[in-house]
């Protein structure tokens, strides 16, 4: 008796849009080496893009973000109001106009964005190359939907908290901190945007992304929120009203005291930083006065580390199915008992207002 063969997976779809020959013919020997993944179309403006995606019918997009004619970001807003497909921006992490349109793609419906490579010889090529193919094989498969042309929405200056705060009781929270990971800049955006120049508490911020866009995004958020946005570092005081966000490929941590610690200790989950290593660190210095918020994103990093702040008496959140664009971290939580409270995105921040003034929640 002959055994069946198993039926073949079908390889995912790729489509790169790249204004640079000599890159576009890089990424498609990258993406070759993959057995996983098949170039479907490859082209050099957006333009070009938008002309071919129905044809193609890609299951994931590399988008270059400065192209000739429609950019990057524009290209981005066309497909996902058009088109939706799952977009992994490929952009040079040093140029700082580079990065910014970059962020405002992520806030358009972009998935992730990763290290564009150069040159075969050009040390640490190897590991672009590989984190460029788990991207696109991940991402492609991320549901997404049709998008609005996404404007101001959390643009405004929120209501001075001032006004909410007559009297806070001793147990009134002392610090904030949020994760997120796919997904995550424009909710980040969204949550922390809805905070004024007044909010009483310092928020500390896990976000994964490549180690290169650190600063860029930190960058990034500062602009598009009220509250001052800056990369942590090691040994600060975590000040109210200061956002600080952990840099790449490090742990961020609350030391006692209300400092912040910066480590290389090892991945928690294999990630680093990991949102379960700063709710940890919270659980444990901060106990009933920390607030952990954990947003959309794949995978579980930040589960347990919200219920342990949950069984050490803080207020923990976890971001509703309904609006995470990966609902695997906060289903995890869910499913542990770490999350207190779930809600919506645009339900968050009103939420974190309450909190910080001592209100109980609705």
């Amino acid at each position: 008796m002959t055994g069946q063969r198993p039926p073949e997976v079908p390889r995912v779809r790729v489509m790169l849009v790249e204004d640079s020959l000599v890159v576009r013919q890089l990424l498609i020997h990258i993406v070759g080496r993959d057995a996983r993944l098949e170039v479907v179309a490859a082209v050099a403006s957006g333009e070009e893009a938008l002309a071919t995606i129905a044809a193609a019918r890609p299951d994931v997009i590399s988008m270059d973000i400065r192209l000739p004619g429609i950019d990057g970001l524009e290209t981005t807003r066309r497909i996902m109001a058009e088109h939706p497909t799952p977009i992994v921006v490929v952009a040079d992490a040093i140029e700082d106009s580079s990065l910014r349109i970059s962020m405002n793609a992520l806030r358009a419906g972009a998935l992730s964005v990763v290290e564009k490579p150069v040159a075969t010889t050009h040390a640490g090529y190897d590991a672009v190359a590989t984190e460029i193919c788990t991207q696109l094989r991940i991402m492609a498969a991320v549901p997404v939907i049709r998008r609005r042309p996404i404007g101001s929405e959390w643009a405004g200056r929120p209501r001075d908290l001032r006004a909410l705060i007559p009297a806070i009781a001793a147990e009134a929270p002392s610090v904030v901190a949020i994760a997120a990971s796919t997904g995550g800049p424009p909710a980040l955006a969204r949550v922390i945007g809805a905070l004024p120049e007044t909010f009483p508490l310092p928020v500390l911020v896990v976000q994964h992304m490549g180690p290169a866009f650190m600063e860029g995004f930190a960058a990034w958020l500062n602009g598009v929120v009220a509250l001052p946005v800056a990369v942590a570092r090691d040994g600060e005081r975590a000040a109210a009203g200061r956002v600080y966000v952990a840099p790449g490929d490090r742990h961020l941590e609350l030391a006692p005291g209300g400092g912040l610690r910066i480590t290389d200790a090892d991945p928690v989950g294999g990630q680093r930083p990991a949102a379960t290593a700063l709710f940890r660190s919270l659980a444990r210095h901060a106990g009933p006065r920390g607030v952990g918020v954990l947003l959309t994103g794949m995978g579980e990093d930040g589960a347990s580390g919200l219920l342990d702040m949950r069984r050490a008496g803080a207020s923990t959140i976890a971001e509703d199915e309904s609006t995470a664009v990966v609902f695997g971290m906060p289903a995890a939580a869910i499913r542990m008992g770490g999350a207190g409270t779930v809600l919506p995105l645009d339900r968050v921040g009103a939420h974190l207002l309450r909190l910080a003034a001592g209100e109980p929640a609705p």
